[in-house]
């Protein structure tokens, strides 16, 4: 390596280096990939939400013309035994059998080489039912009658789900509890106690790439080439169901237009792979923009808080209660149950907490992870309800939230110390850019104005591992083989300047490879904002394996790797430009699980993410039109790899969680998604978006990062909603608590406050 070759590539925005591809639409996608002899795969949907299979008759189906196969549940029964699948529970079928447990279930799949001749065959297919009792409400189904499954079936992924084997007559898919101190005995000491319910509601990821997969049957092989954001849990997933070794499944993910968490674990990977299987030739399965209200959505959730302070203001006791709506299949809920559900007293210094926290099955759409993983369900409760406290109390709610804030070295709920978790940084930087201090001009006559301020975090998932690849060539660039996930985030070009930092070489000179399990070690999953730290890491120490190597190399040849440039170390070794060094690294960090009973763990997550949000809005008061003016976005990083990727990850995290707040509802009625479309399911467009928007991370360091750095695609989503709220309560003194904040629901909660309530 020559000192003269430019350094520094960590902590500069150089251009993302899939960016021309993109724009010139050579950049691959699964919806365009064409195979020879391939059948395209559309699929027949239940149509009630809780019901019994009585009979499927697929005559007229099979009977158009150019339909080559229907395929139904009983017939991947008949070469995989026992077709369920899921990351926390073996409890989703591939193909409905005996049961449907929501409205759009897969029953049946017509195979068909022209998609058009597939898509009316399956409207043909007959399916009688036997209709059960349905449960939709996440708190109605702790006690309700309507079961959704006989028999709790965990995965044994996870270690902590293991004691619910075989429980029956339950829809609490797990239960888990948080304690410290003595909440009750707080309570009771307490000056003042506070108590209040929010609910969230179900939404959707809405990448604008639906899901699609398509599987390729070889010699006793099978290839998967799918958009998923976790080709190696696929790879592994597909392996059980079968009982074949993971060498003979092999999982290839090229760029996704979008994923979001959506496209975690198994979604369609397992239907294509039975139905190729099934007839021997490549399908491929392409949902429509519709089909994915009825494939996964965003966990509903309704979250009770309770809360005790001392006549200065602080917080002494908190007790919370929130019941997460999974629907009909657990997917990753219970994680998030527990994840998240241990950050629901906030980021707020209590010595006394009481945590219970429910996931549920209902007979809704599967609920899983989205950007955020519960987080923003639990800040929308915890920052409003301490929003309302402090005006409750007269108190300025940042002066409040200042007074109770979590601070490096002080525990947090689980007892886990907090570190490298710049709290006070962000929330201080977000007051400073609304001028937070200074007079605030409220307007007059019809339209008032208000500002409002949160704050929240969250803790990564754990444990995870990552493994990463560096191969130098004898020419002096390089190939980084890394199963992480490009579907937008920039991951392929921080993990680029990552190895170019380490080996002292252009950026450009780097290839990253796309996540092909043949080629590419494992990953977890691109997820939870992990793969910065934990991939991060394992990218750095691969590169510093192969520097090493490349170290040694030149001294066994009596050169100088300091100052030789790399292609003459391998012509002096080999005689000729030929060779290559391979450097590997792997990471997964320490981590403690909590304990049962209490919830508490000296170390359960690897690092804090942290995310404040401030706004300013105007409220109509005769419409109850509500319009953000004003948004501002501040997250704790670390140290940034790539200053303008992170600027723009908040931008889009944020602008996400606006529509969560606003206008994103998907409508049910007995269980059927009544806007299943983006006319009637309304995501931001341009003229949503306020005029001033401001994103930045604050100066800080994980010192366990590479190079500082840690995760940033969630922490923009986290304190958005609440901040909207309290603007709203700033600007004419109603308080909502449940999401959206529609102009109708603004509107009501001012006829209400006025006494002349609107009619339901």
């Amino acid at each position: 390596m020559r000192a003269e070759e430019k350094r520094g590539a960590v902590g500069r925005s150089v251009p993302r280096l899939e960016g021309k591809a993109k724009v010139t639409g050579r950049a691959e996608y699964v919806h365009n990939l064409r195979l020879p002899g391939m059948l395209h795969g559309k699929i027949f949907r239940s149509t009630i939400a809780h019901g019994r299979i009585k009979r499927i008759d697929v005559t007229a189906a099979r009977a158009v013309p150019g339909v080559h196969r229907v395929v139904t549940g009983e017939d991947i029964r008949a070469i995989i035994p026992d077709p369920h699948y899921g990351p926390a529970f073996h409890d989703q079928p591939i193909l409905a059998l005996d049961k449907v447990r929501h409205v759009g279930e897969p029953v049946a799949l017509v195979l068909a080489t022209d998609p058009h001749v597939a898509e009316e065959a399956a409207s043909l297919i007959d399916v009688q039912y036997e209709a059960l009792p349905a449960v939709f409400d996440e708190v109605e189904a702790m006690t309700s009658k309507a079961v959704v499954h006989e028999v709790l079936r965990p995965a044994g992924t996870f270690p902590d789900l293991k004691h619910l084997q075989g429980r029956k007559n339950t829809n609490i898919a797990l239960d888990y509890h948080l304690r410290r101190g003595d909440a009750a005995a707080a309570f009771k000491k307490a000056d003042r106690v506070f108590e209040h319910t929010f609910r969230t509601q179900q939404v959707l990821h809405v990448p604008l790439e639906p899901f699609v997969s398509a599987a390729v049957p070889g010699d006793g092989t099978l290839t998967i080439h799918t958009a998923s954001q976790s080709p190696s849990f696929v790879r592994i997933e597909i392996a059980r169901l079968l009982g074949w070794p993971e060498s003979k499944v092999r999982v290839k993910v090229p760029y996704l237009g979008g994923g979001f968490g959506a496209k975690l674990y198994i979604k369609l990977e397992a239907l294509v792979a039975a139905a190729s299987l099934l007839t021997g030739r490549p399908v491929k399965v392409s949902l429509t923009m519709e089909e994915q209200f009825y494939t996964l959505t965003k966990h509903a959730a309704t979250i009770r808080i309770k809360s005790g302070v001392t006549k200065d203001g602080r917080i002494t006791a908190r007790e919370c209660e929130v019941w997460w709506n999974g629907g009909a299949y657990a997917d990753i809920g219970p994680r998030i149950t527990q994840k998240s559900g241990f950050t629901a007293p906030g980021p707020y210094d209590i010595e006394n907490v009481h945590i219970d926290s429910y996931a549920l099955y209902t007979n809704l759409p599967p609920a899983g992870a989205l950007r955020g993983f519960g987080i923003p369900q639990l800040v929308w409760a915890y920052d409003g309800h301490t929003d309302m406290i402090a005006r409750e109390l007269r108190l300025d709610p940042l002066e409040f939230r200042r007074k109770n804030l979590l601070r490096d070295g002080r525990p947090q709920a689980t007892g886990t110390v907090m570190k490298d978790a710049a709290l006070d940084k962000a929330l201080e930087r977000v007051a400073a850019r609304l001028d937070w201090g200074k007079p605030f001009e409220r307007g007059s006559g019809t339209v008032r104005r208000g500002r409002g301020i949160a704050i929240g975090f969250k803790a990564v998932i754990a444990p995870t591992t990552s493994v990463a690849i560096v191969n130098l060539y004898a020419d002096g660039s390089c190939a980084l083989y890394s199963s992480t996930v490009d579907m937008g985030q920039g991951s392929d070009t921080a993990m680029a300047q990552i190895v170019a930092e380490v080996l002292g070489i252009r950026i450009e000179s780097i290839t990253v490879v796309h996540p092909d399990t043949d080629v590419t070690p494992y990953d977890m999953a691109t997820l939870g904002s992990r793969s910065t730290y934990h991939m991060g890491n394992a990218v750095r120490r691969a590169a510093e394996d192969a520097r090493d190597k490349l170290l040694a190399l030149a001294r066994e040849v009596g050169l100088s790797g300091e100052t030789t440039p790399i292609a003459e170390v391998f012509r002096k070794k080999y005689g000729m430009q030929a060779g290559n060094i391979i450097g590997t690294g792997s990471f997964i960090p320490t981590y403690q699980p909590t304990d049962h009973d209490t919830g508490q763990s000296a170390n359960v997550t690897p690092f804090w993410m942290i995310g404040a949000s401030g706004a300013e809005v105007e409220v109509d008061t005769e419409t109850g039109q509500v319009k953000v003016t004003r948004l501002v976005n501040v997250s704790d990083v670390g140290t940034p790899i790539n200053p303008r990727i992170v600027e723009t990850q908040l931008s889009g995290a944020s602008i996400m969680q606006l529509g969560f707040t606003l206008s994103e509802k998907m409508e049910f009625s007995a269980g059927q998604c009544t806007n299943a479309s983006l006319a009637g399911y309304r995501i931001p467009g341009m003229l949503d978006i306020p005029a001033s928007i401001a994103n930045e991370a604050v100066d800080s360091t994980e010192h366990g990062g590479p190079f500082g750095a840690k995760g940033v695609g969630e922490s923009g989503t986290f304190s958005v909603s609440p901040a909207i709220a309290n603007a709203i309560d700033d600007a004419v003194g109603v308080r909502l608590t449940s999401l959206p904040l529609t102009a109708e629901a603004v509107y009501r909660a001012l006829r209400t406050k006025q006494g002349s309530p609107l009619k339901a």
